[in-house]
């Protein structure tokens, strides 16, 4: 009988090692997930449009020589924010959360491309036309715009009217999205015949019909959301009317400050600032601090409560034929609310979405109390007029220094596979 072969341990066959991934390109990387290129747009865009409003707002303290406009500056900068920065965020935000939202598979990154391509040419096509005072070649930008603001209504609309899910949040947040359709053509109707209400509307509609609406759905949806998986023995607290109340309170004000009449909105806007405000206490600010990613949300959305509440206050010193506050309500929401919210959203997302711990660190944390920072400077130079010019120009100045690092710290994460080697 043949003696058993003994296997010594040193023979044994060593188990293969796992297969290196594939190499990919940075196109591919961008457009594994659709918040990526919208987010890298966004962040570049921030830094694009608010360089030259810088140099305005510089020159207007009298340091040196402003750019040349051929539109009054301060509505390309309304454009600008409102169709040309924060939606770029808004869009990557909402596709990568409401199929989500709806139980259904992820948007694929690619779904992204044609969107992006549109908007981002669409973009550098008006700027180039802003710089060359070639009104043609704006309306071409913008006209392209509306494309890719049309593909993304295209590409959402299934998801957010899916039969049988509930349609208050996604559905919410799509009709804002059909909105700032509407508000582009109001912008190339002011670029072809330079009727001042059009760009009104345009403005209008950006700020009351399309981004106030929609950060208050993700606020209404996802701070509580976030909030409970972060605190122990958190009850969520998010009734249906709180948001239908808000978002009626911003159609209401954006229909009449389409007709110059805003400051008729007065009951609206107290209303919607006492139900903000409601909703920031009902979600524990307080607690919010022991976790800074989310704290940064929760005081975000305290800007939103202020701004309603200084809009009503402002009406109401109307109808007294006392005019005072100036943009500062305006500036309460653009600055305060939508631009921190953006930072918080952006950060836990660029996190969370790259494979890194949720946790933001020292360089994030001092980023966002800066951008708080920056809104309350630009509250100051309304509230106190002696020293507009100057504290304009630090506002201005203070978002750069903000999103200036912010963006050196997250573009490299959009062109880099997932730090723990998932997809996506």
């Amino acid at each position: 009988m043949e003696k058993p072969v003994q296997i010594q341990p040193h023979s044994r066959p060593e188990a293969p090692s796992p297969a290196a991934p594939p190499p990919q390109s940075r196109l591919s990387i961008l457009f594994a997930a659709p918040h990526r290129s919208m987010f890298l747009a966004g962040a570049v865009q921030a830094l694009l449009a608010f360089a030259p409003w810088a140099w305005e707002l510089l020159a207007r303290a009298g340091l040196f020589a402003g750019p040349a406009w051929p539109w009054p500056p301060a509505w390309v900068h309304a454009l600008w924010a409102a169709y040309g920065i924060f939606p770029f965020f808004v869009f990557g935000f909402l596709m990568t959360v409401i199929p989500r939202w709806q139980g259904l598979p992820d948007t694929l990154g690619g779904a992204a491309r044609r969107p992006w391509l549109c908007l981002t040419g669409g973009w550098l096509i008006f700027d180039t036309g802003l710089l060359l005072s070639m009104t043609s070649v704006m309306v071409a930008g913008l006209g392209l715009v509306l494309a890719g603001w049309l593909l993304v209504a295209r590409l959402l609309l299934p998801a957010a009217f899916t039969p049988g899910k509930p349609r208050l949040h996604p559905g919410s947040a799509w009709c804002a999205i059909g909105a700032g359709c509407l508000g582009l053509v109001a912008w190339i109707i002011f670029a072809v015949s330079g009727n001042p209400l059009a760009a009104r509307i345009g403005i209008s509609i950006g700020v009351w019909w399309v981004l106030t609406p929609i950060f208050m759905v993700v606020s209404h949806r996802m701070i509580p959301f976030f909030s409970s998986s972060a605190l122990p023995k958190y009850e969520v607290v998010r009734p249906d009317w709180t948001l239908r109340a808000l978002l009626g309170a911003s159609v209401i004000h954006g229909a009449l400050a389409m007709l110059d009449l805003a400051h008729l909105a007065w009951p609206a806007d107290l209303l919607a600032a006492g139900t903000a405000l409601w909703l920031s206490w009902k979600w524990q600010l307080r607690r919010s601090f022991a976790v800074r990613l989310l704290a940064m949300l929760h005081l975000g959305f305290v800007w939103l409560g202020v701004g309603w509440l200084l809009s009503g206050v402002q009406g109401l010193l109307h109808t007294a034929g006392i005019a005072a506050l100036g943009l500062a309500p305006l500036h309460a929401l653009a600055v305060g609310y939508f631009a921190t919210m953006t930072v918080a959203m952006v950060s836990r997302v660029t996190l969370g979405h790259s494979g890194r711990p949720l946790v933001a660190d020292t360089l994030t944390w001092s980023l966002a109390l800066g951008l708080h920072a920056v809104a309350f400077v630009r509250l100051l130079a309304d509230l106190l007029p002696a020293g507009q010019a100057f504290m304009l120009a630090l506002a201005g100045v203070g978002w750069l220094a903000v999103f200036t690092p912010l963006a050196m710290r997250v573009v490299p994460i959009y062109l880099s596979r997932r730090a723990d080697g998932k997809p996506g």
